[in-house]
């Protein structure tokens, strides 16, 4: 395992590395846990060259304190790496990925005007500079991405069909801590009576999957609002049931397309995100 800083050393050690053969691509903001390392593995299983990318995006912060609480241990991640067998961690600076300023403006549609999109401004426009730009340095065969960010998948779906990459993406299952909490880098900044209490979240979820028979779609949605809100701990920002293709909220159950539940709720000041598939 290499680690390289710059897109000429990267370039270079896949060429060495890859010679024709598939190159598998798991992109990340680094602090890892175990749910970067099933995408490692997955990739790493899949392809005999595997890159993991450990960059903090400016872009995609539509709050700068938001970017500075972002936890950065690039250490701790290469210790986790290391028997992954993931052959090359790609560890940019600002001004190797972005040597101009990126003044592209994405077009997702509906997509980008709900959930994740109407709460964060322009974070998916900084979501799809900074893959295109990624995926541009490394060109890789498939790239993975966690079902956790499913608004994020699907936007990166459609930036690869808008610009024709010749790239496959990959959904991977969500990794879950013991309680149920969803693995995430920002569960590292919860205090250990957060991160218990917010366990309730995927408890939630999983309970209104139970009572989908018995409720109607709004009634549902009222419901995990108040179940979230009920602890002292968390605030819910939303709770949205939604198609799994344009991710608009669906009125009732009889409509024909796979259903999932997104949230996002406050544990004290770190935004946390979780989905269940109905």
């Amino acid at each position: 395992m290499k680690l390289v800083s710059t897109v000429q050393e990267l370039q270079s050690e896949i060429q060495h590395l890859a010679q024709g053969r598939t190159v598998g691509f798991v992109p990340t903001m680094g602090a890892l846990h175990q749910g970067h390392i099933s995408l490692v593995k997955q990739a790493v299983s899949e392809n005999p060259v595997v890159v993991v990318s450990i960059f903090v995006n400016p872009t995609q912060f539509n709050d700068p304190a938001d970017l500075e609480r972002y936890p950065r241990t690039l250490e701790n991640d290469m210790k986790l790496l290391e028997p992954t067998g993931c052959s090359i961690v790609f560890a940019p600076n600002a001004k190797e990925v972005y040597p101009e300023p990126d003044k592209r403006k994405f077009n997702f549609g509906k997509l980008e005007e709900v959930m994740e999109g109407k709460h964060r401004p322009g974070h998916f426009n900084g979501v799809a500079q900074v893959v295109s730009r990624l995926f541009d340095m490394v060109k890789p065969t498939k790239s993975y991405f966690g079902l956790k960010d499913f608004q994020q998948l699907a936007i990166v779906k459609n930036m690869v069909k808008q610009l024709q990459l010749p790239v496959e993406i990959v959904p991977c299952a969500i990794i879950r801590e013991e309680s149920g909490l969803a693995m995430s880098s920002r569960n590292e900044l919860l205090t250990e009576e957060q991160r218990k209490n917010a366990a309730v979240i995927s408890e939630t979820l999983f309970k209104a999957k139970e009572l989908k028979g018995q409720k109607s779609v709004q009634e549902i949605t009222d419901w995990v609002t108040e179940t979230i809100n009920k602890n002292p701990f968390l605030d819910v920002e939303y709770f949205e049931i939604v198609d799994d293709e344009q991710l608009q909220p669906v009125k009732n159950w009889d409509e024909k397309s796979t259903k999932v539940g997104c949230v996002a709720v406050f544990c004290g000041k770190i935004r946390l995100i979780d989905n269940i598939v109905f």
